[in-house]
């Protein structure tokens, strides 16, 4: 028997900002170095395009989830304005870049570690074992232990981190703002910005560059994946907390790097992977390195604990809409789904052991998942406009920004697919193939399994028909399995709707849902009479759509969410499995409050 999952409070303003917050906030840790790698002195202008550009995601971000708060982020946003398949296709893009920097953080914060406490490897027998990779499975392990805890727990750890991680920039902007001012001052910097641009086209520097500064980024799109556990109206805030954080510290490391030390230096493999503890040790010794190195190692824990977090309400809502089998709906007593998070964690960990800890070839699939995941959500905030526009919403976000943001966000995604590698490793995009195709194949195998499992049943026929004994009791299971599965009934609201519409409803759930059973229901209050042929015309779809037996069901009640409550308990239907059309200005309740119901229409 399942235990009830404990009423947990909703998280606060700073909680919510701590866990997506130190996802984006980490890659100053890596993304100036990168930034001038590529654009050299003007890294720290890609970097403030990439803060303009998030300030235009911001307001993408805030119409789609204020108008559907619902866990899942591009997918819950496609979900409701397309079909189950392209909906699926930004699910898999989400996950595989959740996976991705879950491995490469936790894999980089160890390596952080190691650089405070030099571990050699351990030889047993004929085999020699890596104390990176063995490290780098323990935090993996250990935050999957701490998500499956609880939220709330979770989001004290990511707190704690948070506050310590900017008190770190701080102190480290304090200690270099005083060297540049009793020494020479801002003399470096310009001497790097008169240097020739390498390649000698500044077009080209300041679009690899930015190309390669948008991996700042990654982290924005986090919150919308677990909304519905923040308390209202603290999703916008932690969209504006992270964008301040990036336009202020990425550009400003950006400039104090260049005022500290000479291009060619920054440009070396030396300072790549550890400048913020370079710069550290340059103005303030060695205790400022080794603050900074621990700052490194607990911020990149903290998006290792991001990557479950969102990944745990992105899957939970993908099983709930059955793209994934219902077994990973299990929750413990603290309302974690522990199934989805230890799944989570075994795909990380085979990963890890694959790539045989060079996250590099990770790289591929981190970017181009994570920037393709973006440029989808803002098409989900276009279909939103053009098929729900009706629905309520807090903000809009103009056509224009739209347009901006996308381009931006798909220019970068071009940059990085034909950026050329370093260390001969494969292109970024032969990589994330390797990793995105068998996951998508997954997906459709899980979207078409009623099909599969005809067409699986259809062969098996034919094949074995002469040795029918053996055949009849597969084929009695295959049945119960496909009859299971078109067993789930579903339920439409209807206003009344005419038979355009209703047909509209029938065409969606017939090519999105696996089902041979629909009740229609009008709920009518006191006063309120049936709409005349509404009757007649259910009839009508019945008999057109024989494959589906629908039932026409009259409520005498106001339609709220206690109705969509009682009805779900009445009837054993999950609230969401049922659907309505998209409510207009004055409809009363806002759609989280409908428990989840769908809309088609």
């Amino acid at each position: 028997m399942q235990e009830k999952p404990q009423e947990h409070k909703k998280l606060s303003e700073l909680e919510a900002t701590a866990i997506c917050g130190n996802d984006i906030s980490s890659s100053v840790l890596y993304v100036s170095a990168l930034a001038i790698a590529f654009a050299g002195q003007y890294a720290w202008v890609t970097l403030g395009i990439v803060a303009f550009v998030l300030f235009l995601f911001r307001r993408i971000y805030g119409e789609v989830v204020g108008a559907l708060p619902l866990n899942g982020g591009a997918y819950n946003a496609l979900l409701n304005t397309t079909s189950k398949s392209l909906a699926s296709i930004a699910a898999t893009l989400t996950l595989l870049s959740y996976m991705a920097t879950a491995v490469i953080s936790a894999n980089e914060a160890i390596h952080y570690l190691h650089h405070l406490i030099p571990v050699h490897p351990i030889d047993v027998g004929n085999y020699t074992i890596n104390p990176i990779i063995l490290a780098t499975i323990g935090l993996l392990a250990a935050f999957a232990i701490l998500v499956i805890r609880g939220i709330s727990e979770s989001a004290i750890a990511a707190v704690g981190i948070f506050v310590f991680h900017l008190a770190s920039l701080v102190i480290l902007s304090g200690f270099i703002g005083y060297y540049l001012l009793t020494n020479d001052g801002f003399s470096t910097f310009l001497a790097n910005w008169h240097l020739p641009v390498e390649g000698g086209s500044i077009i080209n520097a300041i679009f690899l560059g930015f190309a390669a500064s948008m991996l700042g980024v990654s982290g924005f799109e986090s919150s919308a994946n677990f909304v519905e556990e923040q308390a209202e109206g603290v999703f916008p805030k932690t969209l504006r907390n992270m964008w301040t954080i990036v336009s202020v510290i990425n550009p400003l490391m950006a400039i104090f790097a260049l005022a500290l030390f000479a291009l060619p230096v920054l440009q070396s493999d030396a300072y790549q992977n550890t400048l913020l503890i370079q710069m550290g040790e340059h103005v303030g010794g060695k205790w400022i390195a080794g603050m900074i190195s621990i700052d490194a190692f607990l911020v990149l824990s903290g998006a290792v604990l991001t990557s479950f977090v969102g990944v745990s309400g992105l899957l939970e809502r993908m099983t709930l809409d059955r793209i994934l089998p219902q077994y990973f709906l299990k929750k413990n007593s603290k309302g974690s789904s522990y199934r989805i998070i230890i799944m989570f964690f075994i795909l990380s960990v085979s990963v890890l052991l694959i790539t045989n800890g060079n996250v590099k070839l990770l790289a591929g699939v981190y970017t181009i998942s994570f920037l393709a995941v973006m440029s989808l959500f803002g098409i989900g905030n276009i279909l939103l406009k053009v098929r729900r526009a009706k629905l309520p919403r807090p903000e809009r976000a103009g056509y224009i920004s739209l347009f901006i943001a996308i381009s931006a966000v798909l220019i970068a995604l071009t940059g990085n697919v034909i950026m050329t590698p370093k260390d001969n490793l494969p292109s970024n995009l032969s990589v994330f193939l390797t990793y995105f195709i068998p996951s998508i194949l997954f997906i459709a195998i899980m979207l078409n399994r009623t099909l599969l499992l005809v067409l699986l049943l259809s062969a098996i026929d034919g094949v074995f028909d002469p040795i029918r004994k053996f055949v009849t009791k597969l084929d009695e299971n295959i049945h119960k399995i496909i009859d299971k599965i078109n067993a789930q009934e579903f339920v439409f609201f209807t206003k009344g709707d005419n038979i355009a519409t209703l047909n509209k409803v029938m065409l969606y759930i017939t090519k999105n849902e696996h089902t041979k059973n629909l009740k229609i229901v009008l709920a009518l209050t006191e006063g309120q009479v049936e709409p005349e042929n509404l009757s007649q015309e259910i009839e009508f779809l019945d008999k057109e759509y024989p494959d589906i037996d629908i039932e026409f069901v009259v409520e005498h009640a106001e339609f709220t969410p206690d109705l969509i409550r009682e009805l779900s308990k009445r009837w054993g239907i999950p609230v969401n499995f049922m659907f309505i059309g998209s409510p207009g200005d004055r409809f009363p309740y806002r759609i989280e409050e409908l428990g989840g119901v769908r809309l088609v229409i």
